[in-house]
């Protein structure tokens, strides 16, 4: 069963909230981010990306780079832009994109749960990104980013959530440059924080849905301060994460779409030709092709759109796993046709999350010659499925939106 704790959030003061929330560390590159710092000095991403505040040519991975944020994020605290709340605390975070509003709640989650499976994973994380998010909350005493779960919520806390928003004023109400709409409220009643704690409690399972790697980081600082403080007795906060749970049913997943760079030596004809063993294929002229179903793919090359439905016996016997569009598009084509063995390290694919256009495909594969695969997004319920089993899915497979802003709450480690 899940624990779910409170905590003090270290969180912007009211009227900086907006220019303080960041999008992830990751979701952004060090270009795109020194031009966000040097607009926006409340940026959270000088925390999370500090080469931003360093000479160029200064490695990713320097130590430097590092003590820079950690000293970023005392700054913040010292000149007030932050501050911390004096008890613990859950917090319901809203988020609103295109109409669609999902609602969840902040708190702490156990490193332990994680480590025996209550917390479920569905994806393989990279060491070298474990390591630099070791480091980064392991010196800034913090987690500085939220894990993005979700879980079958029960009714009582749907109700709890929507009584205390209807009867307490928002702490943050503003709406980022991507349109999205962000409030956040303060649960502070020692009554609904018990009614939160022990409803969790109740909660066989939480799921990630996105931030593996942070999750994955968090969970090593927590057993490396074990190893430091052999005399810990569990309620340290090092023995817990930075958590945001959310209603599974209110996420979107966007497709996660594909671009091999070249069609591995074929000409056109050649390369559409060999799809016919495993797909039903139409020509869809004139426009871009999205899939509205699964087992459906829209795919681009020389000009062209088609509509690709993958014959039933080629998935029909296949495990969830296999029956993921993702995996039959790797499994039939970019593996057999096009080369692409391994797409984790594969320069000749490119992963392009389903917020851009599908004309922004055919655009990249046109300036390679390449072509596009358009995908239909993986449904929460597969995600579950996949790690309730205990299994993984192949890289990519998820895009959500909206993305978590960074920066709205920091959970100190000690």
């Amino acid at each position: 069963m899940a624990v779910f704790r409170a905590f003090r959030a270290l969180r912007p003061v009211t009227d900086k909230a907006e220019a303080v929330a960041a999008l992830p560390y990751d979701v952004v590159n060090r270009q795109e981010a020194k031009k966000i710092g040097d607009r926006n000095p409340d940026s959270f991403l000088h925390v999370d990306r500090a080469e931003m505040d360093l000479p160029p040519e200064t490695d990713l991975y320097d130590s430097i780079v590092y003590d820079r944020a950690r000293k970023n994020l005392d700054d913040m605290e010292k000149n007030g832009t932050m501050m911390q709340d004096e008890m613990p605390c859950y917090y319901i975070y809203e988020l609103t994109r295109k109409g669609k509003t999902q609602t969840g709640l902040v708190g702490c989650c156990s490193i332990d749960d994680y480590m025996n499976n209550v917390v479920k994973k569905h994806e393989l994380t990279r060491e070298d990104k474990e390591q630099d998010r070791i480091r980064h909350v392991d010196v800034c005493d913090a987690n500085t980013g939220p894990i993005y779960l979700a879980c079958k919520y029960p009714q009582e806390l749907l109700d709890l959530m929507a009584q205390w928003k209807e009867n307490h004023a928002p702490v943050y109400d503003f709406v980022a440059e991507d349109e999205i709409g962000h409030r956040v409220w303060v649960i502070d009643g020692e009554e609904e924080k018990k009614t939160v704690a022990e409803k969790f409690s109740d909660i066989p399972a939480v799921y990630i849905a996105d931030g593996h790697h942070r999750a994955a980081s968090a969970v090593k600082v927590g057993l490396k301060r074990r190893q430091e403080h052999p005399d810990y007795d569990g309620s340290e906060e090092f023995n817990y994460f930075l958590s945001v749970v959310f209603p599974y049913d209110q996420l979107t997943i966007l497709a996660y779409n594909r671009v091999v760079h070249d069609l591995n030596g074929m000409d056109e004809h050649a390369f559409i030709a060999s799809l016919k063993f495993n797909f039903e294929l139409m020509l869809m002229p004139g426009f871009p092709c999205k899939p509205v179903e699964k087992h459906c793919i829209g795919m681009y090359t020389g000009g062209q759109w088609y509509h690709l439905k993958a014959w039933e016996d080629i998935y029909r016997d296949k495990d969830v796993v296999g029956q993921l569009d993702v995996s039959i598009l790797q499994d039939k084509v970019l593996s057999p046709i096009l080369g692409i063995g391994d797409p984790r390290t594969d320069k000749r694919i490119q992963f392009v999350g389903g917020s851009h256009k599908l004309t922004e495909l055919a655009e990249l594969a046109d300036a390679t010659g390449g072509v596009a695969f358009a995908m239909y997004p993986t449904s929460m319920e597969d995600l579950m499925k996949i790690a309730d089993e205990g299994k993984l899915m192949p890289p990519k497979s998820t895009w959500f939106e909206p993305k978590l802003r960074s920066g709205l709450f920091i959970h100190k480690l000690s």
